[in-house]
């Protein structure tokens, strides 16, 4: 499996904990085979992107895209929106390297196919339990070492 992260400035981003939140995604989907890269963005490249492909004209915190076929080695794509992640981060009172940490994961599970509904019920959703609890295995240091 190959995690590969692309950041501007390594001293900002935990790009070992991104990569780590990633493989144990992975782990946790028995997925062992493919390529996953993750991409950090500020709020004017990631609004361009979602206005491209999701035609949202505004920033937003995670962007996936799944680029392999059922059954085929899971191929795709993470783009990370640090600014949108860092006002996240400050609205609900934890460090900035834990919600990128989240997104990171957010955006592995809808690679492998997971969804959530939109509006008030997102958060208790089967994917948001499962992002939950993946994200405190990661931050307790198990699971998705490469």
């Amino acid at each position: 499996m190959q995690v590969l992260v692309n950041v501007e400035s390594e001293a900002e981003i935990p790009s070992g904990l991104l990569d780590r939140g990633v493989r144990a995604t992975l782990e946790a989907e028995e997925i062992d085979r493919g390529e996953v890269s993750v991409t950090v963005l500020d709020d004017a490249g990631i609004r361009a992107m979602n206005r491209r492909w999701l035609g949202r004209d505004r920033p937003t915190d995670v962007l996936s895209f799944r680029l392999h076929d059922p059954g085929e080695p899971v191929l795709g794509d993470i783009y990370l929106g640090i600014d949108q992640a860092r006002r996240q981060a400050e609205e609900r009172g934890i460090p900035l390297d834990e919600e990128l940490l989240r997104l990171a994961v957010h955006g592995t599970l809808h690679l492998l196919g997971h969804d959530h509904p939109e509006g008030p019920e997102r958060e208790e959703s089967e994917m948001f339990r499962l992002q939950e609890a993946l994200v405190s295995r990661v931050l307790a240091g198990k699971g998705g070492e490469p």
